[in-house]
């Protein structure tokens, strides 16, 4: 039993160490074997072990004495890691979006990293809500809100983003309709519109889209210019884009041909 534990433990520390390379490689886009060695207090080999089990997952690519981040847009990368990325700029986002609610709204959130960032912003400030998730990191973090009413979409369990989707998550939305839906998205551009690494997150944030008063996309200006592997919508979509930055004057002078009202850090969105 002890060496059971023991062994456990070890995968665990391994696992938290992974995850904490691949935030440094976000960050920084490149890694030192030696370097990590040194950090974490383990030997070479192990963190060259690290390094190959994230490249066999996609995260990086190994290169000589190190490993680089693999950019490509259609990667998952784990929920743990996704949520410690660009805080400042989802919290500007959650900011904007808490002076947006009214009390006694019903909204939908999505299960990004961002609408985690939204529903803790919300809950320091609202006292009725009723939210719709397919979030299993945001129904936790709401459960002991006993004035509002908290919706599971049931759905299947996606390992690695903390989320319910598929048909069973459509049909659960599709019985609700909303003030305002909020999903985040992997790419966000002119030609392709809002898409997303999964075809089937893609189809459930599609039908979030659908059953709202007000569709609002929270996206971060990293996501601006990119396309990643399913679309979720077009422009003609959604109500209103927030972001934690001013986006260029292209963005903005399509925004204004689609009439979609764009609020970011600074500016004031209207309910």
């Amino acid at each position: 039993m002890q060496g059971t534990l023991a062994v456990r433990g070890q995968l665990m520390l391994a696992i938290e160490r992974r995850n904490e390379i691949l935030e440094k490689l976000q960050k920084e886009k490149r890694v030192v074997v030696s370097e990590l060695s040194k950090a974490y207090g383990v030997s070479e080999e192990t963190i060259r072990r690290d390094l190959e089990k994230l490249e066999n997952d996609g995260y990086v690519i190994k290169s000589y004495g190190g490993a680089v981040l693999n950019e490509n847009v259609n990667l998952d990368m784990p929920f743990n890691v996704r949520k410690n990325t660009n805080v400042v700029g989802k919290q500007k986002i959650a900011e904007i979006v808490r002076g947006m609610v009214k009390e006694g709204e019903q909204l939908i959130l999505d299960s990004s990293s961002t609408a985690v960032f939204i529903a803790k912003a919300l809950k320091e400030s609202h006292k009725n809500l009723t939210v719709i998730t397919n979030s299993i990191e945001i129904i936790i973090e709401l459960f002991d809100m006993q004035d509002w009413h908290v919706l599971s979409t049931g759905g299947l369990a996606m390992e690695g983003s903390l989320a319910l989707i598929g048909p069973q998550t459509d049909q659960m939305l599709r019985s609700y309709h909303v003030n305002k839906a909020v999903v985040s998205c992997k790419g966000f551009d002119m030609e392709n519109g809002i898409t997303d690494s999964n075809e089937l997150h893609a189809g459930n944030k599609k039908t979030m889209l659908e059953r709202a008063d007000k569709s609002i996309l929270a996206v971060d200006h990293s996501k601006f210019g990119s396309t990643a592997f399913a679309r979720i919508a077009g422009l003609e979509n959604i109500s209103m884009v927030i972001t934690d930055e001013k986006p260029e004057d292209r963005w903005l002078e399509l925004f204004r041909k689609y009439q979609v009202e764009c609020v970011w850090h600074g500016t004031e969105a209207q309910a």
